[in-house]
C-alpha cells in the first residue's frame, strides 16, 4: 500500500518529478518561500537552534520566521543538503510525499472505521487529490493534511473503536493511541492555518469522549478502558497541547512586536466564498478547470473560493448517507458534520453573515480570527464526505459478493455465465476508483525558478536586494539559501518596522542620505537587479552617479553590486 501510494502520488502530481531541481508546481512565489523556510530551519537546527525563529530574512526584525505560517515539522529535513538547488529538490520531494501521506492517512482512517479496502482506497484518492487542493499547490502548509487523518486513525485503533463494529475493548492498544497523539502534534507543527482548526476538533472529540467515559463508568461501575490507555492519552494529549502552545506563542510574540500583523474580521469577510464556489473547480483541474472557467471568473478570489471537493465524491457521499456499511446513527452524525463544515466554509456570506458561524468562532476562540480564509474548512468537508463514500463503496462490495459469489461447479447454471457475471460486477466496482483518479488529474504549470544572481554571492552581508517589494521577494528569500546572508528582503501580509524603514530609506539610493540610512541599519551591500526595476521607485538607480559617496559599484552578470564599506 505504501509503494502504491507513492506511485500514485508521483503520477497525479506529474510533472513535479520531471525536473525537481529547477521547477516548482504552481508558481515561483509561495513555493520559493516554503523552500527557503525549510532550508533555513535545517540550517538553524545545525548551527544555532536557539535562534531558529530569528531568520536571515527581514533583517533586523526579530522572530521573522513566525511572520507567516511556518512548516516547522518539515525543517529537520532541511539539514540534508545545502544551497538553493537542494532546497528546491527537497521542496518537490516533500510536495509529492505529502500527497502520498494524505492518501495513506485517509486509507488508514476509513479502514479502521470499518471500510472495505476498495472503499478505503476510493476515500484515500478523493481526500488526497480533491480538486480544491489544486488551488493551493503553492501553499505547502494548507495541503499538508495527511497527519490529520493518520492521527485520527491511530487514536481510533488504540481505543479499539470503529463505526462498523463499535467499541472492542480487546483491541485496546496504548502504543497506537500514543503514536496517534504524537502524529497529531507533528501535524500541528506544520502550521496553524490548518493545525489550529485541527486542535479545536481534537478538543471537541476529547470532551465528547470524556463525557462518554464518565457515563459508562457511572452506569457500569467501571471505566471503559484501563489505566495504561488512559495514561497514553494523557501523555499524548500533553504533547499535542505543548506543540499547539509552542506554535501559538511564537505567532502571538510576532503580534506583540508588530501590532499591524493582527488581522481583523474584515479579512474573513473579504475571503468568504459564495455558496456556488462549493461546485467550482480550480483552473488547474484537468477535468473541470476549463469547464468551470466562466463560473470561476465570477468569484472575487478564485484561489480561495473554488472549493469543489469532487463531483464523484459528492455522488458517493450522498449515496453513503442512505446505503452504507456504517450504522444509521453514524451516517447521520457524519452528515451533520458535513453540513457544519460547509456552513463554516462559507464564512460571512451566509444570510446571517456567519454569526452564528465562522465569525462567532473568530470572536470567541483564541487564534481563530487569524484564519482569514474560511474556505479552507473544505478540507473537513472532504474528509467527512470521503468517510461516507467509503461506507457506500464498501456496501457495494458486500452486495456484489452476495449476488455474484464465485460460481461452483454443478450450481445449476452454465458455469461460464456465472463466472462472466462475477468478473463483470467486480470490474464495475472499480468504476468509482477510476473516476476519482481521473478527477484528481492536474494540469498545474511548473515554471522554472529565477536564476540566482552571482552578485549576491559576492556581496558582504547584511545585503539589501533592490527592488524591494512584491512577489520577487519570495525568490530573493530562496536565493538566500546559498549561504543564508542576512537580508531585509521578504514578504508577508504586513510590513515589519525594520523592513519599512530600510525600504523607505533606500528609495533615493545611491545618494548621501540613503547611504547614511542604510549604514545606520548595518547594511554593507546593495544588489540591484536592473531587469526588475521598471515601474518601481528604484527605476533610476543604475543611472545615478556615485562620485564622492564613498561607495563602489561593480557589474556582475547583469546585476549591480554596490559596496557601502
Amino acid at each position: 500500500m505504501i509503494l502504491g501510494s507513492l506511485a500514485l502520488a508521483v503520477l497525479l502530481t506529474w510533472p513535479t518529478m520531471r525536473d525537481p531541481r529547477h521547477t516548482v508546481p504552481g508558481d515561483i512565489g509561495d513555493p520559493a518561500m516554503f523552500a527557503w523556510q525549510i532550508a533555513w530551519g535545517g540550517h538553524a537546527l545545525l548551527h544555532n537552534p536557539l535562534h531558529l525563529w530569528d531568520s536571515n530574512t527581514f533583517y533586523p526584525d526579530p522572530y521573522s520566521l513566525a511572520f507567516t505560517d511556518t512548516v516547522l515539522g518539515y525543517m529537520p529535513l532541511g539539514m540534508i543538503g545545502s544551497g538553493m538547488e537542494a532546497a528546491v529538490l527537497r521542496y518537490n520531494i516533500l510536495y509529492v510525499l505529502l500527497h502520498a501521506l494524505a492518501f495513506v492517512g485517509a486509507y488508514a482512517l476509513t479502514r479502521q472505521l470499518g471500510a472495505h479496502p476498495l472503499g478505503a482506497t476510493v476515500a484515500g484518492v478523493a481526500w488526497a487529490f480533491a480538486p480544491w487542493r489544486l488551488a493551493h499547490v503553492g501553499h505547502l502548509n494548507v495541503i499538508s493534511t495527511g497527519g490529520i487523518a493518520l492521527s485520527l486513525a491511530m487514536i481510533a485503533r488504540g481505543h479499539g473503536w470503529s463505526l462498523r463494529r463499535g467499541h472492542r475493548p480487546e483491541r485496546h492498544s496504548p502504543g497506537w493511541a500514543l503514536a496517534g497523539w504524537l502524529v497529531g502534534a507533528w501535524q500541528i507543527s506544520l502550521g496553524l492555518a490548518i493545525g489550529l482548526v485541527f486542535a479545536y476538533v481534537m478538543i471537541f472529540i476529547c470532551l465528547v469522549a470524556a463525557a462518554c467515559f464518565g457515563w459508562v463508568w457511572w452506569r457500569r461501575g467501571r471505566p471503559a478502558f484501563g489505566r495504561r490507555l488512559l495514561v497514553a492519552d494523557l501523555v499524548g494529549g500533553v504533547c499535542f497541547g505543548a506543540a499547539t502552545l509552542y506554535m501559538g506563542l511564537a505567532f502571538s510574540r510576532v503580534v506583540q512586536l508588530n501590532p499591524q500583523a493582527d488581522r481583523s474580521l474584515a479579512w474573513t469577510e473579504t475571503y468568504s466564498p459564495a455558496w456556488r464556489g462549493l461546485f467550482i473547480a480550480p483552473e488547474s483541474s484537468w477535468l473541470w478547470g476549463a469547464r468551470h472557467a466562466a463560473a470561476r471568473s465570477e468569484l472575487p478570489w478564485p484561489p480561495e473560493m473554488a472549493l469543489l471537493c469532487g463531483v464523484v465524491l459528492l455522488v458517493l457521499a450522498t449515496t453513503g448517507m442512505f446505503f452504507s456499511v456504517f450504522r444509521t446513527r453514524h451516517r447521520v452524525l457524519l452528515s451533520i458534520g458535513v453540513a457544519v463544515a460547509v456552513v463554516l466554509a462559507l464564512g460571512a456570506t451566509l444570510p446571517w453573515n456567519g454569526d452564528p458561524g465562522y465569525l462567532t468562532l473568530s470572536k470567541h476562540l483564541p487564534g481563530w480570527s487569524a484564519l482569514r480564509t474560511p474556505g479552507r474548512m473544505t478540507l473537513w468537508t472532504t474528509l467527512l464526505m470521503a468517510i461516507l463514500a467509503a461506507g457506500a463503496v464498501s456496501a457495494f462490495v458486500t452486495h456484489v459478493r452476495d449476488v455474484a459469489p464465485w460460481p461452483k461447479a454443478g450450481a445449476g447454471r452454465p458455469e461460464h455465465l456465472a463466472r462472466g457475471k462475477f468478473v463483470a460486477l467486480r470490474l464495475a466496482l472499480l468504476i468509482p476508483l477510476g473516476l476519482v483518479v481521473v478527477e484528481g488529474i492536474n494540469k498545474t504549470p511548473h515554471p522554472e525558478l529565477l536564476r540566482y544572481p552571482a552578485a549576491m554571492g559576492a556581496a558582504a552581508e547584511p545585503t539589501l536586494v533592490l527592488p524591494s517589494g512584491g512577489s520577487l521577494e519570495m525568490s530573493i528569500m530562496l536565493w538566500s539559501t546559498n549561504g543564508f546572508p542576512r537580508i531585509p528582503n521578504g514578504i508577508v501580509t504586513f510590513v515589519p518596522a525594520g523592513q519599512e524603514r530600510i525600504r523607505s530609506g533606500s528609495m533615493t539610493f545611491p545618494d548621501a542620505a540613503s547611504i547614511a540610512a542604510l549604514r545606520a541599519d548595518g547594511i554593507r551591500s546593495v544588489v540591484v537587479l536592473p531587469e526588475w526595476l521598471s515601474g518601481t521607485p528604484w527605476e533610476g538607480v543604475p543611472g545615478r552617479p556615485i562620485d564622492g559617496l564613498g561607495i563602489t559599484r561593480e557589474d556582475i552578470d547583469g546585476a549591480i553590486l554596490y559596496r557601502l564599506g
